[in-house]
């Protein structure tokens, strides 16, 4: 684990955020850097190979979201320049895929306005 991944960890950990995240994390054949099953996102720190490597990058965030993850991506020095940043963009990225989808109203038993004896 590199000082990044380090310091980003410290603040995952332990369900800081409400969620629960793990390091290193196999999905697939790849290894997701942090990954949250609940609901479904993948962190990742990007080092300068990341540059040369586009392609691999592009095929592993593909299969991420083939499996219903998001991924986010941030630079690998991003912790030490704005940790709270990171964090911030984390939390509200898990708060909009934590919205469940609209549940349809129907009308509840026995509540029904137009059924036989009701007075209106």
């Amino acid at each position: 684990m590199t000082d990044s991944e380090r310091k980003l960890w410290s603040r995952l950990r332990g369900e800081q955020l409400g969620v629960k995240f793990r390091r290193q994390h196999p999905l697939g054949s790849y290894i997701a850097d942090f990954t949250c099953l609940y609901p479904k996102l993948v962190v990742e720190l990007d080092g300068s190979q990341h540059q040369d490597q586009e392609a691999y990058d592009a095929r592993r965030d593909a299969f991420f979201r083939a499996h219903g993850f998001e991924v986010l991506r941030f630079p690998t020095n991003a912790p030490f320049l704005n940790l709270d940043g990171v964090l911030q963009v984390i939390a509200d990225r898990l708060a909009a895929l934590a919205v469940p989808a609209p549940i349809p109203a129907f009308p509840r038993r026995g509540k029904e306005q137009n059924h036989p004896g009701a007075s209106s």
